[in-house]
């Protein structure tokens, strides 16, 4: 049997987190066994693993070795969890392991024994059973924890710049910069030399992009914001924009700086704005509340959602390849990972680990090794 952590969101508004006892699968002739040796937990996994419940009424009970967590969902936000309700679904989007079992084809069977990346869900999981071409083959001395953040991170950062280059922009702005996508895309902006502007909410992640070589860098809590924000965007000018934070006023505020960064350079007046397309792309929930715009940049503007998944459907296969290829290329330099800690699937559900992964703080990112301290 293998353990695999499940969140069960029942309809009378209850959340459960466990973890349960699922046999191995058997691979098919062109499938491949996974034992899962790291897992990160990413915002993206969040929404899953906690659904809308309000972590606050969190209640602990089970064993050290199988925990189980109860929550609750405010009533007011259950119509958006209906589709999910009463399922125990899997959780974690991807990870990194050792190939333990592979299939009849001569591709499965080129796999058995490497460590490989993969996605596709259930990966906080001791072993997870996938098509063999789903997997990325880590360079060689790679260990799974330097593997596991393969593809969400490093690919979302790559979408961004890809989508700034096919759109026609030349720059551009993220929010919530010092997390790890953060600080991987200030890697890949300073390689390719990209200019980058970088909104933050606090001085300790402005240090720390700092010292990483960002030159263009905002504090969103700062009295002069929107003034060094403009200043950032007519030195750079960035005319696209990736926010994590989706709720608030921040999406706005961007356009509005845009807009007037642009008018600092305009030949003519427009009552109408200038005719540069401003975008803000919605690619996170840090913050619930509703986006909130006021219409003081123009007309040429837009506002919508970004998710990695349909932008490499998008781009097509062998343009999705090369961003793969360039990730394990460099996966030690550009887009390496650092975690806080790594726990187990049981420790996962602990009081303490929730407390920490589930606040999203730059610097507190978890891993989960479904396999520790259980032998080979």
């Amino acid at each position: 049997m293998s353990l695999q952590l499940r969140s069960l969101l029942r309809s009378n508004g209850e959340l459960e987190l466990s973890l349960a006892s699922v046999p191995v699968p058997e691979p098919a002739p062109d499938e491949v066994l996974v034992r899962i040796e790291a897992a990160p937990i990413n915002p993206s996994d969040l929404g899953l693993l906690f659904g809308a419940a309000d972590m606050s009424t969190a209640r602990y009970a089970g064993t050290a070795a199988s925990p189980v967590v109860t929550a609750t969902v405010p009533a007011k936000l259950m119509p958006a969890m209906a589709g999910r309700a009463d399922q125990s679904m899997p959780v974690g989007n991807e990870g990194a392991g050792v190939v333990v079992q592979a299939g009849s084809t001569s591709g499965a069977q080129a796999l058995l024994g490497k460590t490989v990346a993969i996605i596709g869900g259930a990966t906080y999981s001791q072993h997870k059973c996938l098509k063999a071409a789903m997997c990325l083959v880590l360079p060689a001395g790679t260990t799974p924890a330097e593997g596991a953040s393969c593809f969400v991170n490093p690919l979302t950062a790559l979408g961004m710049v890809e989508t700034m280059r096919r759109e026609g922009h030349n720059a551009l702005v993220h929010t919530a910069a010092a997390s790890n996508l953060g600080q991987m895309l200030n890697r890949i902006c300073i390689k390719d030399g990209i200019a980058l502007v970088n909104i933050v909410r606090k001085q300790e992640q402005e240090d720390l992009l700092r010292g990483i070589g960002a030159k263009h860098v905002c504090n969103a809590s700062s009295p002069g914001f929107m003034q060094e924000l403009t200043d950032a965007l007519v030195a750079t000018g960035a005319t696209i924009a990736f926010d994590a934070t989706g709720g608030g006023k921040l999406a706005g505020s961007i356009l509005a700086c845009m807009e007037a960064a642009l008018n600092k350079t305009a030949k003519e007046y427009s009552r109408y704005g200038s005719t540069t397309h401003k975008q803000v792309y919605i690619y996170g929930r840090l913050d619930s509340n509703p986006t909130e715009l006021i219409g003081n940049f123009g007309m040429a503007w837009g506002v919508g959602g970004w998710l990695l998944t349909p932008f490499l459907q998008k781009i097509g296969p062998a343009a999705a390849q090369k961003l793969r290829e360039r990730v394990a290329a460099e996966l030690k330099t550009t887009f390496a990972s650092r975690y806080a800690r790594t726990v187990s699937l049981a420790e996962a559900l602990q009081a303490d680990a929730i407390a920490a992964y589930g606040r999203r703080s730059t610097g507190a990112k978890y891993l989960i090794n479904p396999n520790q301290g259980i032998a080979a």
